[in-house]
């Protein structure tokens, strides 16, 4: 099965997704671009061990719960994943890893590290067969050789309704020699790629973790930015969600699918709010871990979920 190519049957790994239905947003671009350092940065424990960031593996798929990590492969069947011997793992015959970790920004949504597009070392289809299950995707691109036309033309089979719901990400900004620079290839970027993704940004991974309690640094990798955007799009993905989970059921059409996603419990929902007899989900804010920019003003009894940088 390849983007171009989706499968005629819902695979069976998909068929008993665990917990309830939150966004799912995919870390993708080329190998070695950031994503598992964004991953770990967003959800703020290292759920994901020097081991995985140092393996090529298939997708590892990063959830709110406290069970055991588990290998599932493309027949859905799942076996107890050993994190230290993540070598051995048979990526063609792997649909995705299953990591749980009880971080707050696993409250809102999944998150799906996906392989490095270009890994010589992996097919395309190891990553293709996920994809479609996202609802948005972050993707990271060094801004030392930001957007790639090998990373254009693996996006533009990418449908829409991914498209609209991603972040465009170039990370490693603090390695352009000047700010001049830094805006010149950000323009560039924009001008080529703005319509493609929700919003084009360029932010310092290093800055941004080695930031702790100092905001000048904190503004100067440009994690605050990319904090709004993310939690703008991650409020549309849980009020769409909410608004469609009475319809139809999942329809897995490779990178066309399309998905009504279940009913979020009570009790794991984000805060909700009643608005024209609907329910929507209330938008989260950005936490105050550190001295930043003042957040958006919000009803003071509102629960506080924002991605960590810690």
């Amino acid at each position: 099965m390849t983007l171009d190519n989706p499968p005629a049957e819902v695979p069976a790994y998909v068929q008993n997704l665990p917990g309830p239905r939150r966004p799912r947003i995919a870390l993708m671009g080329e190998f070695s671009a950031g994503k598992s350092t964004l991953a770990n940065l967003m959800i703020g424990s290292d759920p994901l061990p020097v081991q995985v960031i140092a393996t090529q593996l298939p997708p590892v798929w990063i959830s709110y719960g406290s069970a055991p990590a588990v290998i599932v492969d493309l027949d859905g069947n799942e076996t107890p994943c050993d994190l230290e011997s993540l070598q051995e793992i048979p990526t063609e015959q792997t649909a995705f890893i299953r990591i749980q970790s009880k971080e707050e920004i696993l409250r809102m949504c999944d998150v799906i590290d996906m392989p490095g597009i270009s890994d010589p070392n992996m097919a395309a289809s190891v990553w293709e067969r996920i994809l479609p299950l996202a609802d948005g995707v972050i993707w990271c691109s060094p801004a030392t050789q930001a957007w790639r036309q090998s990373e254009a033309s693996v996006w533009e089979k990418v449908p829409p309704h991914i498209q609209e719901h991603s972040l465009l990400l170039l990370t490693r900004g603090d390695m352009l020699v000047s700010e001049k620079d830094r805006k010149k290839v950000l323009k560039r970027v924009r001008s080529e790629a703005e319509d493609l993704f929700a919003q084009c940004l360029m932010m310092s991974l290093t800055q941004a973790r080695d930031a702790e309690d100092d905001p000048d640094l904190w503004d100067q990798s440009g994690a605050e930015p990319f904090v709004n955007e993310f939690l703008n799009i991650i409020s549309v993905l849980t009020d769409r969600i909410a608004r469609d989970a009475p319809t139809e059921p999942f329809v897995y059409q490779g990178c066309e699918a399309t998905e009504a996603p279940e009913a979020v419990p009570s009790d794991e929902a984000s805060p909700q709010t009643e608005r024209d007899d609907r329910i929507v989900p209330r938008r989260p804010v950005v936490k105050a871990t550190r001295p930043r920019p003042a957040p958006r003003p919000e009803p003071e009894e509102e629960e506080s979920l924002s991605p960590k940088f810690s």
